[in-house]
């Protein structure tokens, strides 16, 4: 049987450690919308609603994976799609579409390069399950806080100084090459506004191997080493002992070591950009770049892999090697990585990354309004606030918050509601 161009799909919902506890959760909140005989367990930490075909958790309609409906129906992700992805044929969307709620911080980790990518699941595919390289994006739908690529040199330099823990486990000639290296003093500053003031130019080719090895030394100490510095820094703070480039810093190290006590991840708050988003702003993770998602609720897209080389904050496996390896050691205040949308209507902004898996857009309708746009692929979308309709041709679907749904290439889809409603719509076109 053929589906109309626009019906509702049913997501997957991933309880993992780190989600928010039970209806605290907005993914759980919307899989008891859209998961027929989903209850939400109020001690169950729910993680991340799953909207597409990854092989790991497809989508569903009607009892059938929504890889097999896509494959039976060709024209459903499109000729022009299908001709770029190649995947597309055998009904793979080459995105997986997320909403994440954010308990406790995620791993610090980067995801790897498409050629990178190829090598580790062909040498050990029993811990990188597929070939595929992971940019991703995510969107802030609540207050958002996350590890953003490394911090600019001169502030990593400033925390060098100014941290007197830190120099049992970063050898003080490194912290001497970086500041000669910014041609900076190599003494403790008074004040941090003497480095705040220097340039953030982009990173020498010097600088990225003087980082690496900071970065390295950091990763690579062993247990009895760091967990001790930990306990004298949190001593320190006990003691109302804080340097002026530590105060924003205090609460989080704190809130960092009751979620994972003694873990290296916590001394990252010295050498990763700590960002704050507000909801509708957006960053783009590009390969090869560290991060960790900390706390809040979030819109995650990112090409179809689920490959993660994690090296902190978490109790899984750590590839402390492979990360330190893998990174380009780009440096810069968290604001670089952030993606700035796209007006396009009252009612429509586009987040549009530099790749060509995805793009979506977040539709915004007040009452009496409506929205159309075509879209020349497939796309899927997910209802977080309201009520309303969405229609194709002469086939219209009522929608509420929770609702995830597939709309086929090629289809004018015309939103509309009378109190209010709130869409994210992630799409692929061929470019």
């Amino acid at each position: 049987m053929t589906p109309s161009a626009v019906f509702k799909i049913t997501p997957g919902i991933q309880s993992y450690a780190w989600g928010k506890k039970g209806s605290s959760s907005l993914a759980a909140q919307l899989a008891e919308k859209s998961i027929s005989g989903f209850t939400v367990q109020d001690d169950e930490a729910y993680a991340e609603l799953w909207m597409g075909t990854h092989p790991t958790l497809p989508s569903k309609v009607d009892g059938q994976s929504l890889i097999d409906v896509l494959k039976a129906n060709p024209a459903l992700i499109g000729s022009n799609v299908a001709h770029t992805f190649t995947d597309a044929k055998e009904g793979s969307l080459p995105f997986l579409f997320k909403v994440l709620s954010i308990g406790t911080a995620l791993s610090i980790q980067a995801h790897p390069s498409k050629k990178l990518a190829e090598r580790l699941h062909r040498e050990r595919g029993d811990v990188y399950k597929d070939p595929n390289h992971k940019p991703e994006m995510a969107i802030a739908l609540t207050p958002f806080t996350a590890f953003l690529n490394f911090l600019p040199l001169p502030t990593l330099l400033l925390n060098l100084l100014s941290v007197p823990e830190l120099e049992a486990l970063i050898p003080a000639q490194l912290t001497s090459e970086l500041a000669r290296s910014l041609q900076l003093p190599e003494d403790r500053p008074p004040r941090p506004a003497h480095y705040a003031s220097k340039s953030n130019d982009e990173p020498t080719e010097e600088q990225k191997a003087i980082l690496k090895k900071i970065f390295a030394a950091l990763m690579s100490a062993k247990e009895e080493e760091f967990s001790k510095v930990i306990r004298s820094l949190l001593d320190r703070y006990g003691r109302g002992e804080v340097h002026e480039c530590e105060r924003d810093l205090v609460e989080l190290v704190k809130t960092l070591n009751e979620q994972y006590p003694g873990d290296i991840g916590v001394l990252c708050v010295f050498i990763l950009n700590v960002v704050e988003l507000h909801p509708g702003e957006a960053a783009f993770l590009g390969a090869d770049m560290p991060h960790a998602y900390i706390s809040g609720d979030i819109i995650e897209c990112m090409a179809q892999s689920d490959n993660v080389v994690r090296a902190g904050l978490t109790p899984k496996l750590r590839d402390v090697e492979t990360l330190v390896e893998m990174l380009t050691y780009e440096s810069g205040p968290g604001s670089k990585q952030l993606l700035k949308p796209e007006t396009i209507s009252d009612h429509t902004m586009l987040y549009d990354p530099p790749i060509d898996e995805f793009s979506v857009y977040k539709i915004e309708l007040q009452q009496g309004k409506e929205e159309n746009r075509p879209i020349d692929g497939p796309s899927l979308s997910v209802v977080t606030a309201g009520r309303g309709s969405v229609r194709c041709g002469d086939h219209a679907v009522e929608v509420e918050k929770g609702d995830v749904l597939f709309i086929g290439a090629g289809e004018v889809a015309t939103w509309e509601t009378e109190q209010g409603l709130q869409v994210f719509r992630a799409y692929v076109e061929a470019k």
